[in-house]
């Protein structure tokens, strides 16, 4: 993606690339061609060709980057040592200053980090202003010196932190910008307009022209010969009168790659799908989907869809309904994301039902291109927006989701539905890999994000209003104002359910109070400050309206900065009466939410508080850990596999040299194959000690006495070894050993996993099989902070006994954190390990001890988010 949101493709030059480089050469300015040469260099001589093109892609490696069939930017490396090659590249006048240079030098500085390469040199004229910014903005470390009238750089390919953010911030600008372009164009063509009223090419024509879009608008259609709707019409895309912005794409499936091939010549930046036939069709339109994006990006285009609803824009300077629904919402400031077309319209018409303008609104369909975490990056930035709804069905790359959502939610919170949380169902048409993550690692990640995750549509929506129309609270206290002592109950029970706190009894009204006796409670009330939200219940009495009241609380509002919810029962509708709305027409905080039950009114609140407090907490440290060494680890990590493979479990011995690399010491541990080699054993580590089996099928059954505690004496050990076999059978007989007795405390169960969609997960739990039961266990996503891993010990429903459960002494939780730290960072640094767990790992009052430990490898899988820039 290049800095004006264009795409560009690019990959390792061929030996077939050879008339693509002499035009190429040919295309560029004498400056440029000088800056690249020293020297003026009109026509690259046949040897050159071949020197160029032919790489081994080791000690000599270029790629070239394409719009369409043609290059317009290439980059090489020549190794000059065992670990340091020289570097140059060349961008075509046209698409110097876009970001290109950038990409390149992202791209083959990986490339030279998978080889072996720490350094990279490069000689730059110093005129070459452009070149030598591309370096400076890199965020590698370097070194220049100046020579024979030529600027020197060196600088280290490792990847530090100032690269890191480089490379985030240029995706984010790029990102926001392709969305941005996708929803702000100045002219759009609908491709399959008809004359046909119940077809979908008259329909986008049709909601296009009726919204009102202030820009040109044109229709195709190989059959027509006059305006359709009075728009002009044309034979095909490559038939239009000038360069258009956006394509609504309603062919036919076969004939769409055609269609994107007429619009990148007529420089089209992007492409609305709402054509079926695609993914959700099975293998061939699934192919056919790969063709429709892999040609529309290497033209320079995104694509939204196939099989969408469209994308609305209410800025009254656009006024762009590009979808199928026949309504649109108002101006609002809310941004919404769904991938479910055939859910668009409902969505949009609850929009309007509940007063919630949008500012924009983009159904995804298949979500072959832009996603969720594209929308975000523009969202996050675009100043028209301040919430963000999301209905989601599948999330491609979760890392980068989380990545997005934790940088923008403490501005701009974010609410999500995901659907198929039960089954982790993938519905037809997105390609996604398979998670084998339990829903409730989907939801502590979006908590970690800061993400506010509902369970349903109405429940989106009724956060939405409170998020929309009221200040966030300071705290969990909450007064409950009511006129009825039955709904008073069921939102005290509410709060109590949902983590909030009632402030004293509810203070209840007599039936058939007057509005101003409601308006000074209300009014002594939010003035209180113990109290930090508030929730009114009102019924009306026999005979009024319940308007009066419906002012008082406008009002009472209108000067508050707490939040108000309220539930306002046998009223017609009293929403009109509770609205702030701007000049222009935008409902505004300050406009009370009103909810149909009191549950709904209490969930919302719940909701929007604990947005609050995670918005208020720190937002956590990269702590520095001592006694890494991630090169060494990785030494051991390929070790292995030359040794057993990709797939393999690793050995004890192997494990802990693992370990050690990230200063986690486990316990040792000696096998024993009689009882009196127990007992020599347990005289070498002096006692008391453990006698315990490593037999898988027993691993983590304690509670069947494959487990031998607090052993202190010879005799002890003899009689666990017998024991041991008597009860467990002879077949464990060579799984036996003896380990020092740890000092007593809380188990635990530190672990870690390479999921195939979400990438490295770090898990942590409490030991015993109630646990596994009712899998009580938190997750994470690296690289932790302090803060998450704060959180990640916090997180299972058995975590008070760390801290002193019914009068227990609390154990080092900060070093079981610690040790979590650790964890991540191995995970995060390591995608070969497959799986990783530290177990047990027996907490007490004054430190831990890692007593066991499994480390499984796995064959790599390419992680969704690595730093190197690239769609996926």
């Amino acid at each position: 993606m290049l800095r004006d949101g264009a795409t560009r493709h690019v990959r390792p030059i061929t030996v077939e690339d050879a008339d693509r480089l002499r035009a190429f050469h040919q295309s560029l300015s004498p400056e440029t061609v000088y800056f690249r040469f020293f020297a003026p260099y009109p026509v690259l001589s046949q040897r050159d060709v071949e020197r160029f093109t032919t790489v081994d892609h080791v000690d000599r490696v270029a790629l070239v980057a394409l719009v369409g069939d043609d290059i317009v930017g290439v980059v090489r490396y020549d190794r000059i040592g065992p670990d340091e090659a020289e570097i140059a590249f060349v961008v075509r006048d046209d698409h110097q200053g876009r970001g290109l240079g950038s990409v390149l030098l992202e791209h083959i500085a990986s490339a030279g980090r998978e080889r072996g390469l720490r350094r990279f040199t490069a000689e730059v004229l110093p005129n070459n202003r452009k070149m030598l910014a591309v370096f400076e903005e890199a965020g590698y470390a370097s070194e220049t010196s100046y020579e024979d009238g030529v600027v020197h750089l060196d600088f280290d390919l490792a990847v530090t932190e100032d690269a890191l953010d480089v490379m985030e911030a240029r995706e984010h600008r790029s990102e926001a910008r392709s969305v941005q372009r996708l929803l702000s164009p100045r002219s759009v063509v609908v491709v399959g307009a008809s004359r046909r009223p119940d077809t979908v090419g008259q329909t986008l024509l049709r909601d296009l022209v009726d919204s009102g879009f202030t820009g040109q608008v044109y229709a195709v259609n190989p059959r027509a010969t006059e305006p359709i709707l009075g728009v002009p019409t044309y034979a095909s895309v490559a038939d239009l009168p000038g360069p258009v912005d956006l394509a609504l794409v309603a062919a036919p499936a076969a004939q769409v790659l055609d269609v994107v091939r007429d619009c990148a010549g007529q420089g089209v930046l992007g492409l609305v799908v709402v054509s079926g036939g695609f993914a959700e069709a099975g293998a061939e339109g699934r192919e056919l989907q790969r063709e429709l994006v892999a040609e529309a990006r290497a033209n320079g285009m995104r694509v939204i869809g196939p099989n969408c609803l469209g994308v609305i824009n209410t800025d009254p300077a656009l006024s762009l309904n590009a979808s199928l629904s026949p309504v649109m919402p108002g101006r609002g400031r809310i941004g919404f994301f769904s991938q479910s077309g055939a859910l668009g319209i409902p969505l949009l018409e609850t929009v309007i039902r509940r007063g919630l303008g949008l500012s924009t609104f983009v159904s995804a369909g298949n979500r072959a291109d832009v996603s969720a975490n594209d929308l975000m990056q523009h969202w996050e930035e675009d100043p028209a927006t301040d919430v963000l709804l999301l209905y989601l069905e599948s999330i491609g790359n979760p890392r980068k989701f989380t990545r997005i959502a934790r940088r923008t939610a403490p501005r701009k919170p974010i609410v999500a539905v995901k659907s198929g949380r039960s089954s982790q169902g993938i519905p037809l048409g997105h390609t996604v890999r398979a998670s084998a993550l339990p829903a409730a690692a989907v939801e502590e990640m979006f908590e970690q994000a800061g993400v506010i995750q509902v369970d349903t549509v109405n429940q989106l929506f009724d956060v939405a209003q409170m998020l929309t129309f009221q200040p966030l609270p300071a705290g969990r206290r909450v007064c409950i104002v009511s006129n009825s002592d039955a709904l008073s109950v069921l939102a005290a029970d509410g709060c109590a359910q949902h983590g909030l706190e009632v402030v004293g009894d509810p203070i209840q009204f007599r039936y058939g109070a007057t509005s101003a006796e409601f308006e000074r409670v209300l009014a002594a009330v939010v003035d209180d400050p113990a109290v930090d939200s508030l929730i009114t219940l009102f019924v009306p009495s026999i005979g009024s309206t319940g308007e009066d009241v419906a002012r008082v609380l406008a009002s009472v509002a209108a000067r508050t900065s707490k939040p108000i919810a309220a539930t306002v029962l046998a009223v017609e509708d009293v929403t009109g009466l509770l609205r702030r709305l701007s000049p222009e027409g935008v409902p505004i905080t300050g406009s009370v939410p009103t909810y149909p039950s009191v549950e709904d009114a209490v969930l919302a609140l719940a909701a929007v508080t604990e947005y609050a407090l995670w918005c208020a907490a720190p937002a956590g440290s990269t702590i520095d850990l001592d006694g890494v060494d991630t090169a060494a680890a990785r030494a051991v990590i390929a070790d292995a596999i030359d040794r057993m493979g990709p797939d393999a479990q690793l050995p004890a011995s192997t494990v802990t040299d693992l370990l050690r690399c990230y200063g986690i010491n486990i316990w040792p541990t000696l096998p024993v194959a009689s009882a009196e080699e127990a007992v020599e054993a347990a005289a070498r580590f002096g006692y008391p000690v453990v006698l315990k089996t490593t037999a898988l099928y027993l691993r983590h059954r304690t509670d069947l006495g494959s487990v031998r505690l607090d052993l202190a004496s010879d005799r002890a050990v003899r009689t666990a070894y017998e024991g041991l076999l008597r009860d467990l059978g002879d077949s464990i007989a060579g799984s036996v050993i003896v380990q020092k007795m740890a000092e007593r405390g809380v188990a635990c169960r530190v672990g870690a996993t390479e999921d195939a969609l979400f990438g490295p997960v770090v898990s942590f739990g409490l030991g015993g099989v109630g646990a596994d039961l009712i899998a009580d266990r938190g997750y994470r996503i690296p690289p932790l902070n302090d803060v998450d891993a704060a959180a990640l010990v916090r997180s299972p429903k058995a975590s008070p006994l760390l801290f002193g459960y019914r009068g227990s002494e609390p154990v080092d939780v900060p070093a079981l954190e610690h040790l979590v730290l650790r964890v991540g960072r191995l995970k995060d640094e390591l995608p070969d390990i497959g799986e990783l767990e530290l177990d047990p790992v027996v907490v007490s009052p004054d430190g831990l001890a890692v007593l066991g430990a499994t480390v499984r490898l796995r064959p790599r899988l390419d992680r969704k988010d690595s730093p190197l820039r690239r769609l996926g």
